[in-house]
């Protein structure tokens, strides 16, 4: 809510004083540009059934971030941020694509920051074309609003001077028809693998439990829990 000035006057304030006043006036412009987009990503988390209780956690504290935060899908929010990912699936094979995380040793869906988007769809959709080259990538299912079907809430830790954050991460089904065009931008990870999801959900340590429900959710949507 915006406040009324209050003494000390601008020109009386302390430097303190000041940048909190400024601080304050960012996120008052950020309720106000940014309130019909959050209040949708609200809608959504109602309308999404958690699949137990971690994800039933997360979600009461994304809506309580929101609420707290109306800077949460910046990456200048200091407690954490918006961020958006996929599981990428070729129906044809019933295979997903996995890519090796260097820092935290683990394979992980591709995904990443919201970067001046208030579409966060568009964001996962973004992110996975630059992580892939994948030229067809499409959410799914096709023709229907894109919709996460699975949120997930993680501790980013302290490095290369950037605090340990929040990651509250959207994540969303994406399809492709041609898995063998594989050509990630410069800069990203170039170790990528299509597994079918029974093989990803062997992998053990190597992936983390979010990711395995996160795995569990696509095979049931595409049709291949039977196989798991």
């Amino acid at each position: 809510m915006p406040r009324h000035a209050r003494l000390p006057l601008w020109d009386n304030k302390s430097p303190d004083q000041k940048i909190e006043a400024l601080r304050d006036q960012l996120l008052d412009l950020y309720r106000c540009q940014m309130g019909g987009v959050l209040a949708e990503i609200v809608a959504q988390l109602d309308a999404h059934q958690p699949a137990d209780a971690k994800e039933a956690r997360d979600m009461r504290q994304i809506k309580a971030l929101i609420a707290e935060h109306p800077n949460i899908m910046s990456m200048h929010c200091e407690v954490g941020h918006i961020t958006a990912s996929a599981v990428i699936v070729h129906p044809d094979t019933g295979r997903t694509l996995l890519h090796w995380h260097k820092r935290l040793n683990r394979w992980l869906q591709v995904g990443g920051h919201v970067e001046h988007e208030t579409d966060i769809a568009q964001t996962a959709l973004r992110e996975a074309r630059e992580e892939t080259g994948l030229p067809d990538l499409a959410h799914f299912p096709l023709g229907a609003a894109p919709r996460p079907i699975d949120y997930d809430v993680h501790t980013i830790p302290e490095v290369d001077g950037f605090p340990e954050h929040l990651h509250l991460d959207f994540r969303y089904a994406l399809v492709t028809q041609a898995p063998a065009a594989l050509a990630p931008a410069e800069g990203e990870s170039a170790r990528l693998r299509w597994l079918g999801f029974a093989e990803a959900l062997s992998l053990g340590d190597a992936i983390d439990d979010s990711l395995r429900r996160l795995l569990r959710k696509a095979a049931a949507l595409f049709g291949f829990e039977s196989n798991l």
